[in-house]
């Protein structure tokens, strides 16, 4: 057996928790590799919308077992206010939900260096979710962090004691920046408290033991491909390798074992916080694709920028994940136009190229547009894509063609239902 990956291929936000659940009952184990409570993967169903940080899209499937991975980051405050907020809904968490003793801790003052370094940045801001994933992750691989199995240790208020320490000297440096650590300690040692009660494994054994058993594993990745640390639009990223490749190393499985990759992308595209956007529309057009989408971060509830897809980009992300099928999310919010543009290259200075630039920061680009006819109808009834209109159909086989890769799913509502297979 190999490991299935789902991800994004723009700058996150692109529908993965919505088609992770509707895939979930294909698999026996759905496992988190990357990032932290700066995700925010939304769910709907039975009227009832979900926002999940930390644990896997899985959820909410009877007889699925999810993993957080050693490769994600975890607040344990936040992870006890998304258990807690899962309570009414009867899941068997403790059977259900496994975590790896491997994973890294964010601990309160995480997030203050986080809130400070970002408040000193000024206009050259990043766009932080303030989340303290990148100092966790700075602590990592600085080798000062700590991680889940160090609670079970009798030295691990020593050793929390010793990393606040050295945050704390750090935060000295931050002139005028001032907080409360105890009240942020209180919630951070409940939810250790919480971990403690909870199933912590040698992940890298249990997800290597279950493909030898032949169980059907798919991995969720968190943000998306162009906020990648390595390949992403840097240094407007996040602080891990959302990728295909860093399954390998989130979840310690060989790069062999990789199965299909599953890329989401919306019909549009939207970015939170700061940095290139190419495609960016600053005016009624891009207002009215917020509206419609109801564009707001789900961990952050920033409005997000909003712009026409970008294929140079999208690309670019297929390459570097080696992409086998694409799911389409969104359709229906561009119903509202007669006219749907597609930026097939960007200028620069005169030339045009049809791939992503290292220098896509500096550079003033100018994106090369195809106009393609919109359908212009309501789709969240839809029971088949047999059933969709010609306009969208040609959308998609159009995007097939230059992405050279097939549309297996278009999403056209929020809902799990929502959901239309393009399988041929």
């Amino acid at each position: 057996m190999k490991v299935d990956v789902l991800l994004g291929l723009q700058w996150g936000d692109e529908g993965k928790g919505k088609i992770v659940d509707v895939l979930t009952p294909e698999y026996g184990i759905i496992a988190r590799f990357q990032g932290g409570p700066n995700a925010g993967h939304t769910l709907e169903f039975e009227g009832i919308k979900h926002v999940l940080h930390t644990i896997p899209s899985g959820i909410f499937r009877k007889g699925v077992l999810n993993l957080i991975g050693n490769g994600v980051v975890i607040d344990p405050a936040v992870f006890k206010l998304e258990i807690e907020k899962l309570a009414p809904f009867n899941l068997d968490i403790q059977n259900s939900l496994l975590i790896s003793k491997k994973a890294h801790l964010i601990v309160p003052t995480h997030r203050l260096l986080d809130a400070a370094s970002e408040a000193a940045k000024g206009h050259n801001k990043i766009g932080s979710t303030l989340k303290g994933i990148g100092p966790t992750y700075m602590d990592k691989t600085g080798r000062n962090g700590l991680r889940v199995g160090d609670i079970f240790s009798p030295r691990f208020k020593e050793k929390y004691d010793a990393l606040v320490e050295k945050h704390e000297g750090i935060l000295k440096h931050h002139e005028g920046f001032e907080y409360n650590l105890a009240e942020l300690e209180t919630a951070f040692f409940e939810g250790i408290e919480l971990l403690r009660s909870l199933t912590c494994v040698d992940s890298e054994h249990f997800i290597n033991n279950a493909l030898k058993s032949g169980q059907k594993i798919l991995a969720e990745g968190a943000q998306g491909t162009m906020l990648d640390i390595d390949f992403g639009t840097y240094p407007f990223v996040t602080s891990s390798n959302t990728v295909t490749a860093g399954t390998c190393t989130g979840l310690g499985i060989a790069p062999t074992k990789i199965g299909s990759v599953i890329g989401i992308f919306k019909a549009y595209c939207t970015r939170v916080g700061s940095g290139p956007f190419p495609t960016e529309l600053e005016d009624e057009v891009g207002e009215q694709i917020r509206k419609e989408g109801r564009e707001f971060g789900a961990t952050t509830g920033r409005p997000r920028r909003c712009g026409w897809i970008d294929l140079p980009a999208m690309k670019y992300a297929i390459m570097i994940n080696g992409v086998t099928e694409l799911s389409m999310m969104k359709a229906d919010v561009l119903s509202c136009f007669e006219t749907i543009r597609v930026c097939t290259h960007y200028e620069i200075n005169g030339e045009v190229i049809d791939y992503l630039p290292f220098d896509i920061n500096d550079l003033e680009i100018k994106p090369v547009y195809k106009d393609l006819r919109g359908w212009n109808v309501d789709l969240t009834q839809l029971q088949s894509f047999a059933d969709a209109p010609d306009a969208l159909k040609e959308y998609v086989s159009y995007l097939e063609k230059e992405l050279e890769v097939p549309i297996t799913v278009v999403s056209v509502g929020p809902d799990r239902k929502q959901t239309l297979s393009n399988k041929k």
